[in-house]
């Protein structure tokens, strides 16, 4: 399978990094290599990081004989990576977080509502826990957890409620058997305005099967800390939960000095290890939203390392 996907925010993000000849970047997300692409026609050497073997497998190929490196990992290990790739410091490192469109779009993998599939949504297929585990094993205070938090889903309750008295006939084990539950766990008045009834609980078991949020905050940390002086780091997030993960996370970097407030003098020694590049998160044009409408909710933001 190719892995074909429109790159979000692709000049912004490569711009934010501020590529220079000979630069050594890592790309957090390989997905499609649509930012990689960028990085290395601009003369920058680039470290391709995905948990999705078709993504390796592909890049291997588009990028044959260019400054490339391919690593089929999860990037919250990316102190490991760089150590065994005898990298000391980047010059640059971007993420395009979430879901990418050949995972989507590959019926098979169980990640959208829109396609009949076992329900996997594995983003790597060496990892154990799928959707189906999640669906017909976790307890109805786990489920209502998951998909009221991650999925920010008001009706998550009632959706819970009718997984359980589902799975307690007969195993859950399609992404359409799923989408028959929620739709009838959501009442007919609230589904007839807004996304998908199944939008916002896939994307709520997705990110519990990947971890997704779970690592961010420290694969953050570890990447800053990581790049040069006057290194770059540029994150795009999809959804709110991942955004303020970045946000906090990058302001806490920003902070420096964490004694308290009454505190005479800093006895902390904090200093403050970046600056931010984007004072306001930067969105797609009107005209990539129409081209590219997955863009819609995509918000970039970046920070450079001052010391």
């Amino acid at each position: 399978m190719e892995f074909n996907h429109v790159t979000v925010l692709l000049k912004e993000t490569v711009d934010s990094i501020n590529v220079k000849e000979g630069g050594v970047y890592a790309d957090f997300t390989l997905g499609g290599g649509g930012h990689t692409s960028l990085i290395l026609e601009r003369g920058g050497q680039v470290i391709g990081i995905d948990r999705d073997e078709t993504a390796i497998k592909n890049a291997n190929e588009r990028f044959k004989g260019k400054k490339f490196t391919a690593v089929h990992d999860n990037f919250s290990n990316i102190k490991d990576i760089a150590k065994n790739l005898g990298i000391e410091k980047f010059d640059g490192i971007i993420a395009d977080l979430g879901v990418s469109s050949p995972q989507l779009d590959d019926a098979h993998r169980g990640f959208s509502y829109m396609h009949d599939a076992p329900l996997d949504m594995r983003m790597d297929s060496r990892d154990s826990l799928t959707a189906k585990n999640i669906v017909n094993t976790y307890s109805s205070e786990e489920l209502f957890r998951i998909i009221s938090t991650y999925g920010e889903e008001r009706w998550a309750s009632r959706i819970v409620d009718f997984i359980i008295e589902r799975r307690e006939k007969k195993e859950i084990e399609t992404t359409f058997e799923l989408v028959d539950i929620i739709k009838a766990a959501i009442p007919l008045s609230a589904r007839k305005d807004g996304p998908h009834p199944a939008k916002r609980t896939f994307q709520a078991i997705r990110i519990e099967v990947n971890g997704e949020l779970r690592i961010l905050e420290q694969a953050i940390r570890d990447g800053a800390e990581l790049l040069k002086k006057g290194g770059r780091m540029g994150i795009i997030t999809f959804h709110s939960l991942e955004d303020r993960i970045v946000k906090t996370t990058f302001a806490s970097l920003q902070q420096g000095c964490t004694c308290p407030k009454d505190f005479p003098v800093c006895v902390c020694g904090n200093k403050p290890s970046v600056k931010s590049i984007t004072r306001k998160p930067i969105v797609p044009s009107e005209t990539e939203i129409q081209e590219n409408p997955r863009a819609r909710s995509s918000k970039l933001r970046a920070i450079e390392k001052i010391i």
